[in-house]
């Protein structure tokens, strides 16, 4: 007879990614092992191949939990208007520095067929985040090229700050996402 889950099944994975997504983050995912991420985490080897049959498998799931938790919270801010989804995607970046840094630097090494959803989660937030410039600077619509470029150098103000950001020393993640706000919205308007 086949075993059920152990009821902290699902803890024990989320414990798991979260301790693998730090290990690959700062080993660098391409010199990172599955030996490494089981030592980091503080478990064997053989419970890290009990929840992922491979270092890409255990890699997807890391990502792919990260840009679904970042989508939904991102949907949930559609009509709030650009001060709401920069506070909201800075929030959700709380905590998440290993994963942001994975999607930024390893998404590229995945297979395409795992790269393919991933790919299409980021297209989410890429086309939310376009609705949101439109509504500040609605002649953009008419210049594909232009709303893009904007779009992306927005994210470029966020997706950044967790290179430099110290918590506790200068502007808090809420100040910034408040200056980020009239950055955006004021180089938005100047267009």
């Amino acid at each position: 007879m086949a075993r059920g889950l152990a009821r902290d099944h699902d803890e024990k994975r989320a414990a798991l990614r979260k301790g693998a997504a730090a290990y690959f983050a700062t080993h660098g995912f391409d010199r990172a092992s599955m030996t490494g991420a089981a030592k980091s985490c503080g478990v064997s080897k053989a419970l890290i191949y009990h929840y992922w049959a491979s270092k890409e498998d255990l890699l997807f799931d890391i990502l792919d939990e990260h840009l679904s938790d970042l989508v939904e919270v991102v949907e949930g801010q559609r009509g709030a208007g650009m001060g709401g989804l920069i506070a909201a995607i800075l929030e959700e970046y709380a905590g998440a520095d290993a994963e942001h840094k994975l999607q930024l630097d390893a998404l590229g090494v995945l297979p395409e067929d795992k790269q393919k959803p991933l790919i299409g989660l980021q297209l989410r937030l890429v086309d939310i985040m376009s609705d949101t410039v439109i509504s500040v600077a609605p002649d953009l619509q008419n210049n594909p090229d232009r709303l893009r470029a904007a779009v992306m150098s927005v994210f470029a103000v966020l997706n950044w700050f967790y290179m430099w950001h110290r918590p506790g020393k200068g502007l808090s993640r809420e100040a910034y996402a408040e200056l980020a706000t009239d950055f955006v919205v004021g180089g938005l308007r100047a267009l």
